[in-house]
């Protein structure tokens, strides 16, 4: 069982900046943020192998935001630029210990979750 503690929400204007930090309890193989607005479906917004140098991002945060990690700490971080209304959710923190195959990046993949920090943005 690994245990998610995020941290880093808050509210912002658009055009500003936020970073969330997700620090686990233990190992994980892959780690992930996702976010969920009310009305909708959670959806993914960034990825990586704690291990690797591999990251997925969505269409929607690509060149905005920035996931990485400190290993050390076995932390991961979501660096948020250019925010805009649109990424106003709650945001939350996901890790698995396993590969996850092709579907590594989506929600369903993913066993362990955090309790989510809201992100809000205003015009």
């Amino acid at each position: 069982q690994v245990q998610l503690v995020e941290s880093g929400g808050g509210s912002v204007q658009a055009g500003g900046s936020l970073r969330l930090s997700c620090a686990a309890s233990g190992y994980t193989y892959r780690m992930g943020w996702f976010r969920q607005a009310p009305g909708k479906e959670r959806e993914g917004v960034a990825a990586t192998y704690t291990g690797y140098d591999i990251t997925w991002y969505a269409d929607s945060v690509k060149g905005r935001f920035t996931i990485s990690k400190d290993n050390a700490k076995k932390t991961v971080y979501l660096q948020m630029n250019s925010l805009k209304p649109e990424d106003t959710a709650m945001y939350y923190c996901a890790a698995d210990t396993a590969w996850g195959g092709s579907s590594w990046y989506r929600a369903a993949s993913y066993r362990y979750w955090g309790q989510g920090t809201q992100v809000t943005v205003s015009s």
